[in-house]
């Protein structure tokens, strides 16, 4: 059985992704990372200043959504991926195995950079430096909109920024997927930390695989804090990726 656990990078979300792994009680976790941007949190926790001067050759476009992710995640109170950074040491401190499942972030980002037209790049510089100014009201407004109806949803994220959409949204989906797929055959019981907005795409995914899951999300691992909830993990107006 694999359990889909929508997450946020900017929410306090660890105490909670920590007991549905007490309940569940999995084989393995696994976390949307890879490799090197799990390296890159340890990093910016034990080094900061090592950190700044390592994301001196990124993507700009990628350092500019990290902006924006740190921005709000301090508005949160958390560091941005603290929830990612708790899934990998409860597997650690419990003697399981963890998974970085998802593809190389900064190699994907510069490879839909180069295919984006123009105009989908004036778009998304455009409202990606906005999004640095953005409050914590309006972010909690856009994550409402996000749960009322999904689809709505991405299909205008797919309007305006349809390769933003095909490279973050659903070849990541794809990609996710099929390791699961593979990681499901070696274990019984799975637990998954992604972001919440990949949960749709990757249950259906699943689903026309015939893999039993279930999921859990955003909305659901927030209400303990009696806060409003879902986020996908890519926003039209605020590009949290």
């Amino acid at each position: 059985m694999i359990t889909l656990i929508g997450t946020g990078h900017v929410f306090d979300l660890s105490n909670a992704i920590i007991s549905i792994f007490d309940e569940k009680n999995p084989d393995l976790i696994c976390v949307e990372l890879d490799k090197q941007r799990y390296n890159a949190i340890m990093i910016k926790q034990n080094n900061p200043d090592a950190f700044r001067n390592s994301r001196k050759n990124l993507p700009f476009i990628y350092k500019l959504l990290a902006r924006f992710q740190d921005n709000m995640a301090s508005e949160y109170g958390v560091s941005a991926g603290d929830e990612m950074l708790a899934a990998v040491n409860y597997a650690r401190s419990h003697q399981l195995p963890v998974e970085f499942i998802d593809m190389n972030a900064q190699k994907l980002f510069t490879k839909m950079w180069k295919s984006m037209p123009f105009i989908e790049k004036f778009r998304l510089l455009f409202s990606g430096f906005g999004g640095l100014f953005v409050s914590k009201k309006r972010v909690e407004e856009e994550l409402k909109n996000f749960q009322n109806d999904f689809d709505s949803y991405i299909e205008k994220i797919g309007e305006k920024f349809p390769t933003i959409k095909k490279t973050l949204i659903d070849q990541r989906n794809i990609y996710m997927v099929t390791k699961l797929e593979k990681l499901n055959e070696e274990f019984q019981t799975i637990a998954v930390c992604i972001g919440d907005g990949h949960i749709p795409g990757m249950s259906k995914l699943l689903d026309k695989r015939n893999i039993e899951h279930n999921i859990i999300r955003l909305a659901d691992l927030r209400v303990p804090k009696n806060t409003d909830s879902s986020s996908g993990q890519f926003s039209i107006n605020y590009k949290s990726i």
